[in-house]
């Protein structure tokens, strides 16, 4: 009996670190995406597209924060004289 509470904890250790790497990898690729975002934001703020870019800095802003629940980082577009 104790081989099989022994062989159940394992496999339930496995699927939990299964899980883990699958959440790290979202986690990884939702950070991808945010800073390509930013890249846009960027752009489109040196092009003088900047209710745009102040649009999706909102946007940004919103899914670092309470998606991802991580502090929000200003952006150069949130900074400056135009916006």
């Amino acid at each position: 009996m104790a081989t099989r509470d022994r062989t159940e904890e394992k496999d339930s250790a496995e699927r939990n670190g299964d899980k883990s790497d699958e959440v790290e990898r979202y986690r990884q690729a939702a950070e991808d995406a945010l800073q390509q975002l930013d890249w846009c934001i960027g752009y489109l703020h040196g092009i003088r597209k900047v209710e745009v870019s102040r649009a999706l800095a909102k946007n940004r802003s919103h899914i670092r924060s309470r998606l991802l629940q991580r502090d929000e980082q200003p952006l150069p577009a949130q900074r400056t004289d135009e916006t």
